[in-house]
């Protein structure tokens, strides 16, 4: 299988729409994202539905005291 890089620019309304496009063939195409960047150049830390619910759960434990 041959492979093409592509950077496109998901901030236009054409780059959404061939996006959109791009990704209705799963079985092809393998679309890496990247993510934001914090001041220091270091990648910000992204969360899974699981970590993000623990942090919530924590948080209202120790805020309001619910269980």
């Amino acid at each position: 299988m041959e492979t093409v890089n592509v950077k496109v620019n998901v901030s236009s309304v054409a780059g959404r729409k061939l996006m959109r496009e791009i990704e209705k063939h799963p079985r092809v195409v393998e679309i890496e994202t990247s993510f934001p960047v914090d001041i220091n150049g270091v990648p910000e830390k992204t969360y899974s539905v699981d970590e993000a619910f623990e942090r919530l759960d924590k948080r209202l434990k120790e805020h309001y005291g619910v269980k």
